[in-house]
């Protein structure tokens, strides 16, 4: 296998910079540059030398070299990081040179597909360290780190080791086929199995709705009528003017979305047009929108400064939310009042703290349901295929199908579950996971 190397930190200039050099002949093609007390080829693994680069008379940098030798490294090879100044000269010339002396360049993600398929790490923990180089909130980090830690594919492998034993009682008994009396699968503790797995596969399924929205943003839609605060309560939220306030009904005639991290939480606010009888085309497409965006949002503030409105008047206008509604009264400075309204803020005077707290509450409420939660698209199809698969081998059980065709859907189910953690997977699948990856990892 190919030496490859890269530069792990960010692009540009900085006080320090990190190259990584992996693979085969790493510890050789950095020694070949690198001048100190003790080559690295005789330093321990797990050390940190200094020196310096140097090609012939020319000396480009002081630098420290961490050694890690095959196989406990990051790729299970033979690995150095080499931290030099983070002059972009010095980046590119320290790169070049390691090219001339044998190494190559890495493409998006080898690194980590190397750690893959080395056995370092499995495909969901490979996936999780994009994620955990994207976080963009503490919840998303934690997410991304409970995920490279193995929660997911610990799961999903207790799980599936429990459906190989039953699947290789039921092909011993096709073995014996013309012995129609023996059964080494007993149907009773398979049905009990196929059962909890089944249960297990569809909390999996539903953890989804949560894990996407803390690693795209909890989505917040802010609706109500018109000029009742909700783009003022927008910008009181960003603590900036993102939307336009005006006091002419109508101004907000689309969606206007920004992010607002609270608590360490990413949530995706929904600024939506007022909701009202109007004759006006525009105006009834930007709130049909609003509605939209109130039936998909995992939270709804509903500001209102009416004390007229009710919570049947809520039931109403949204009827088709599926996530948690609040109602805040909105311009409680102006001493107005609503007993069906607990929470009062005042948008235009900043008083938010209250609404703030309730939605870092609710969301917290919603991590917390599941101890295993899935966040990417890929695992979900794959697990949502075993659900549909472990489904029929209940059926299957029930009709009194033959071990045959239980044996079927119990390997189409233990097939997508091996897709999630790799054990089960093609090169277009890794080649299309890794080429999101940032060169250096």
């Amino acid at each position: 296998m190919q030496t490859i190397c890269a530069i792990s930190t960010p692009y540009g200039s900085g006080g320090i910079a990190v190259i990584r050099v992996s693979g085969p002949d790493a510890i050789r093609i950095v020694d070949s540059l690198f001048v100190g007390r003790t080559s690295l080829a005789d330093t321990a693994a797990n050390t940190v030398r200094h020196g310096r680069i140097q090609r012939a008379d020319e000396t480009l940098d002081d630098v420290l070299c961490s050694v890690f030798r095959a196989p406990h490294s990051f790729t299970g090879e033979d690995t150095i990081e080499i931290a030099c100044h983070g002059s972009l000269y010095i980046q590119q010339t320290l790169l070049q040179w390691l090219i001339d002396a044998g190494a190559q360049m890495a493409q998006p993600g080898e690194f980590t597909r190397r750690a893959f398929l080395n056995g370092k790490m499995d495909l969901t923990q490979a996936e999780a360290v994009a994620d955990l180089i994207a976080a963009q909130s503490k919840a998303e980090k934690d997410l991304a780190l409970s995920q490279l830690r193995g929660s997911v594919s610990d799961e999903l492998n207790r799980l599936r080791e429990r459906l190989l034993h039953f699947t290789s009682l039921i092909e011993l008994e096709l073995d014996f086929a013309d012995h129609e009396e023996l059964e080494f699968a007993d149907r009773s503790e398979l049905k009990a199995l196929a059962q909890e797995i089944e249960q297990k596969l569809a909390a999996l399924m539903a953890s989804f709705r949560t894990g996407n929205a803390i690693r795209n943003g909890i989505s917040v839609a802010i609706v109500g009528a018109p000029n009742v605060g909700k783009s003022t309560l927008l910008n009181a939220l960003l603590g900036e003017q993102r939307a336009i306030v005006s006091d002419i009904q109508g101004t907000t005639r689309d969606t206007v979305e920004d992010t607002l991290i609270i608590d360490g939480i990413l949530f995706r606010l929904i600024d939506t047009a007022g909701l009202r009888e109007s004759a006006d085309t525009i105006e009834n497409l930007g709130m049909e929108r609003s509605r939209k965006a109130a039936e998909q949002a995992q939270i709804v503030v509903h500001v209102v400064d009416d004390v007229q409105c009710t919570k049947d008047d809520v039931q109403r206008m949204f009827e088709g939310a599926k996530g948690a509604i609040i109602r805040v009264l909105n311009k409680a400075d102006l001493g107005l009042k609503n007993e069906d309204c607990r929470l009062k803020i005042s948008a235009k005077n900043g008083d938010i703290e209250p609404l703030r707290q309730e939605l870092v509450r609710i969301a917290k409420e919603s991590m917390s349901t599941s101890a295993v939660m899935l966040s990417n698209a890929r695992h979900y199809e794959a697990i949502s295929r075993a659900h549909e698969a472990i489904v029929r081998v209940q059926n299957g059980l029930r009709d009194g199908l033959s071990g045959e065709l239980l044996s079927l859907d119990l390997q189409d189910c233990l097939n997508a579950l091996g897709e999630v953690t790799g054990q089960i997977t093609n090169q277009e699948v890794l080649a299309n996971i890794f080429s999101k990856f940032c060169i250096g990892k």
